[in-house]
């Protein structure tokens, strides 16, 4: 996975799911043997020539400056995280832009802040979808079925794609599986696209796509998608259904925070107080020394 054949890719998925009709490409009744775009239709509708076009389709043109990214942006309607996409396959198609990420780890700024959320389900997940650290809520509501200690070991780290696509308990959890699914590849596509070099994610995309026959039916889509405000219904296996508000609070390049809201009086809300309350730690009882004296 380099950023050439990203950029190659994104361009000729995206041209071939556009028709002709919705591009307002006049095609008077004739046939055509390939759905979508044509390459010098794109070309025109961009303003740019055909066979410049198609070198940068073909990874022969990587100097495409932003106004002409934009052009091709806007002839392809692609919406503004699909936009930003493609500037960003344009950036690390170029050798002298590549770069490798820092290791992710979780801050004590952010640490303080999971702890102060208390009853509000959250995550802390990595650019990968690594779950570095949740609250008791997070834990419970995401993945109660797993130890809660986990997110404290790196290699033990649970992954919330992987999860999503291969893990049973999580499939269940959501009443719309395959719009959490888009949901997660669309993201896991932004994040190939600014960190072609990643080596795990390499992997984590591989393993996935071996073992999910869905995760690699939606991947060859090249559907974009920033994670940032969903609702989901979810069937929860201690407390029944609800449905959740996740948010994604970004902190720059670094890890994201996710959480979990719900209506003030709704019934959603009600499942998550009995869901703290089944999940509440109860104390030991404490022997009082005096009583043990003598």
């Amino acid at each position: 996975m380099n950023g050439t054949s990203q950029l190659g890719d994104f361009l000729r998925t995206r041209r071939s799911q556009l028709r002709p009709e919705e591009a307002g490409v006049p095609t008077y009744g004739e046939r055509r043997r390939v759905p979508g775009l044509r390459r010098e239709e794109l070309a025109l509708l961009a303003g740019v020539s055909a066979s410049y076009y198609t070198r940068l389709e073909q990874g022969h043109s990587l100097g495409a400056s932003p106004e002409v990214l934009d052009a091709i942006a806007r002839a392809l309607r692609l919406d503004e995280s699909e936009r930003r996409h493609l500037h960003d396959l344009a950036r690390t198609a170029k050798p002298r832009s590549r770069r490798r990420p820092a290791p992710e780890h979780l801050t004590e700024p952010t640490a303080q802040l999971l702890d102060t959320l208390g009853h509000v389900p959250a995550i802390v997940l990595g650019r990968r979808s690594d779950v570095l650290a949740w609250n008791r809520m997070g834990h419970a509501l995401f993945a109660g079925h797993l130890d809660p200690g986990a997110p404290d070991v790196p290699a033990q780290r649970p992954n919330m794609a992987r999860l999503v696509f291969l893990d049973a308990h999580t499939r269940d959890l959501y009443a719309d599986w395959p719009g959490k699914a888009r949901a997660v590849v669309g993201n896991l596509r932004l994040v190939a696209g600014q960190y072609p070099q990643d080596a795990a994610l390499h992997t984590l995309l591989g393993e996935l796509s071996a073992k999910s026959e869905d995760f690699a039916s939606m991947w060859a889509d090249h559907r974009v998608k920033a994670c940032t405000v969903a609702q989901y219904e979810m069937r929860h296996p201690l407390v029944g259904s609800l449905t959740v508000t996740q948010q994604t609070l970004s902190q720059g390049p670094g890890p994201s925070l996710v959480v979990a809201t719900t209506a003030a009086g709704s019934p959603s809300r009600a499942a998550l107080e009995l869901l703290a309350q089944a999940t509440t730690p109860t104390a030991p009882a404490r022997s009082d020394s005096r009583l043990n004296a003598g």
